[in-house]
């Protein structure tokens, strides 16, 4: 601690109770921060790959998540270091920005703090290491943009997009049938994208999952599923040519919003009263059947005595549809939602060529299918699977999928997988080395063998020997100056990743270099850490 002195030798206190604080400062600091990274990285690294294990984690109220989604796994985890937090961070902006590569980004990461640490105990101040690596970034970057390759594709050349899902598939649980879950999210993001702009929303993609029936079963509907049935088990099942309207509006008599009493102390008052009541229905039902409604989709619930009268008119409903739901089905079918019912009329109508309920094995389960829309720019891929883990694995398998295609649509240049990008850049940041007099040299070569960290977990996860193949993948490279060779983690008996078809696209490599290199920055320059000591 470094204290001040008054003109009487007296020292002042420079922190307010430094005795209920822990300080770190220097080496120590960084060497602490360097190393709580690291840890977070190592729990990572062996889910890297198309071989990587999966984690398991239990939340505190018995919930189990089984993953291997590098910001799933960091997002449960309850972490208590702050720079702990910041890896976590950097997974989610990893997730959030481009969807994948949320554990190689963290990989990354630890490993360009493990070379780090070398290069302090060699004495390099921390900030011309932060210098040589943002360098060495911007030529790694670079040198992506050279290597990468444009495909063209179309509404019948899907071929591209799907291998390059396949591809993010493979090193998930969902692996055994890639193949169909690629081509269900390619069609997905096809049927929601707008070429022209580039742009995809993926709100309109909506994912539903129920146990039961196998992973095959997993299917894309051109339409809305909703998780409900028909009000009454004895309305229609099917209806043909709907014209559905979509109501926010309850099925039941006004209510008046002050506090009110009746007094009813004859039969004949509780008739009228209830008389009233019924009227009310029949007016609402009527309404709806003179613009010419054939489906009654709610927000709320509706009175017994609705229900029985809509039975009666012939018109079925949907009751407790939840509200992002409704505007779904709303753009699906073309329709408006309505608040009120004076507001009904035949225009705010939504069309659908198929409405049906289909059950589901043994169980009482029932949906309800709403297909052949007007506007078919919404659909839902339907998930089936044998427990609910494996569900709730295949959904963020499939958004990772559904990124992966969206970013291909917005930028189509891909690189190579299998750790042939990160060699290639490794192989680059080395030979630029040279150029670089001064102590950034060092910090530029250990970004290029942290960069090696990656086909370096490939290997390891796969069984092989790591050093062995990472060596003879490199200087095939060198030798051939093909920057297409990877790691086989597949044994397929090709290094080359082309013949493979393993892609991956060059703007989720770009982020992942790129936003591992500012964290890792950001932790070198903490040279100072005061916390609350325990007590």
């Amino acid at each position: 601690m470094a204290l001040a002195f008054d003109e009487f030798g007296r020292p002042f206190i420079i922190l307010r109770e430094q005795e209920t604080k822990n300080r770190l400062r220097g080496l120590d600091a960084q060497k602490a921060n360097i190393s709580a990274g690291k840890a977070v990285a190592r729990i990572l690294r062996t889910s890297l790959g198309p071989k990587g294990m999966d984690k398991m984690l239990q939340s505190p109220d018995g919930d189990v998540i089984i993953s291997n989604d590098g910001a799933t796994i960091l997002e449960q985890m309850d972490v208590d270091n702050q720079i702990a937090k910041l890896m976590v961070e950097l997974s989610r902006s990893q997730d959030y920005e481009i969807g994948d590569g949320t554990t190689g980004v963290v990989v990354l990461a630890g490993s360009l703090l493990e070379q780090a640490e070398r290069l302090l105990e060699r004495g390099i101040h921390p900030i011309r290491i932060a210098e040589g690596y943002e360098m060495a970034s911007r030529i790694a970057v670079e040198n992506l943009e050279r290597i990468a390759n444009k495909f063209e594709f179309g509404e019948t050349i899907l071929e591209p997009l799907i291998q390059t899902c396949m591809t993010t598939l493979s090193s998930k649980i969902v692996n055994r049938c890639k193949r169909s879950l690629a081509e269900i999210a390619v069609k997905a993001v096809l049927a929601v994208a707008d070429l022209e702009r580039k742009d995809v929303n993926l709100d309109l993609i909506k994912v539903e999952g129920k146990v039961g029936g196998k992973l095959e079963d997993t299917e894309l509907v051109y339409g809305i599923i909703v998780d409900k049935d028909m009000s009454h088990p004895q309305m229609p099942k099917q209806i043909v040519d709907a014209n559905i309207a979509i109501l926010t509006c309850p099925f039941e008599p006004p209510k008046p919003k002050t506090k009110h009493k009746v007094d009813i102390d004859t039969v004949e008052k509780f008739q009228t009263l209830r008389k009233q009541e019924q009227q009310y229905f029949d007016d609402m039902v009527k309404q709806c059947k003179d613009v010419g409604a054939t489906l009654v989709i709610c927000q709320w619930g509706f009175d017994d005595e609705a229900n029985h009268l809509l039975m009666h008119r012939n018109l079925p409903a949907v009751r407790w549809v939840g509200g992002v739901e409704l505007e779904l089905i709303a753009i699906a079918t073309g329709g408006r939602i309505v608040p009120r019912f004076q507001e009904l009329t035949a225009e705010k109508l939504g069309k659908a060529g198929i409405v049906r309920e289909k059950a589901f094995g043994t169980t009482k389960d029932r949906m309800l299918y709403i297909e052949h829309c007007a506007n078919s720019r919404a659909v839902t891929i339907f998930i089936r699977g044998g427990n609910k883990m494996i569900i709730e694995e295949t959904k963020r398998s499939i958004h990772d999928a559904l990124c992966v295609a969206r970013n291909l649509i917005r930028n189509n240049s891909i690189v190579y997988g299998g750790g042939s990008a990160e060699i290639a850049c490794s192989i680059a940041v080395e030979a630029a080395a040279d150029k670089y007099p001064g102590v950034e040299q060092y910090a530029i070569r250990a970004f290029g063998d942290a960069l090696e960290s990656i086909p370096m977990a490939l290997a390891e996860n796969s069984g092989l020997q790591p050093i062995e193949t990472l060596s003879a993948v490199k200087s095939q490279q060198i030798k051939d100056n093909n920057p297409h060779f990877g790691i086989d983690c597949n044994d397929v008996g090709t290094n080359d990743m082309r013949e493979q078809n393993v892609f991956e696209t060059l703007i989720g490599k770009q982020q992942q270099i790129l936003l591992a290199t500012q964290v890792v920055k950001m932790i070198l320059k903490i040279d100072d850490v005061i916390s609350p000591s325990e007590y």
